[in-house]
């Protein structure tokens, strides 16, 4: 049996990289490492709202422990609810009327739409932060939303899940 050179049975040869947009202004790409010290930071203000919240309200710090089973299936739609409020309430301004929070302010980052235009509250609070408040329910699923969140950064277009999901980009300015 010969062996046939007809290649209409062969497997598609095609690149694979990061979707880019040849057309969309590229704006400079903020670095990894001043996005990753301004979540931090924006962390940290979050946490510190938190904590002073806590003492004046001592029910808050009750509300905010997590299930007293605290295994890879529980369910914790209290603390994530209220969490993503206390940030809403913190950043969600400056978010919505500047694609900025406040880490981004300090280190001059700025999220735009992936063609540079300005982002709407809805794509920002709802796909950009909500989805991975959501994924905060489950510690099992948080876990797996934030590695793949965090590891999808090194790709060249810079953009994490929540980027990509909501279709942003950080620039720095």
């Amino acid at each position: 049996m010969s062996v046939s050179t007809d290649d209409r049975f062969a497997p598609p040869q095609a690149p694979v990289e990061d979707l880019v947009d040849p057309n969309a202004p590229e704006g400079n790409l903020a670095g990894r490492g001043i996005r990753l010290v301004s979540a931090i930071v924006d962390a940290l203000i979050v946490f510190a709202i938190i904590w002073v919240a806590g003492k004046v309200v001592p029910a808050l710090t009750a509300m905010l422990q997590p299930a007293a089973d605290g295994g890879f299936g529980s369910f914790r739609l209290l603390p994530a609810l209220i969490g993503f409020l206390l940030f809403a309430l913190v950043q969600g301004w400056t978010l919505v009327a500047r694609g900025q929070t406040l880490g981004k302010i300090i280190f001059g980052l700025r999220i735009v739409r992936s063609d540079g235009s300005k982002v709407d509250a809805g794509r920002l609070l709802g796909l950009r932060y909500g989805i991975g408040s959501l994924a905060a329910i489950n510690p099992g699923l948080s876990m797996v939303y934030g590695l793949l969140d965090s590891l999808l950064i090194f790709r060249e277009s810079r953009k994490c899940l929540h980027d990509t999901i909501a279709d942003t980009k950080v620039i720095k300015l």
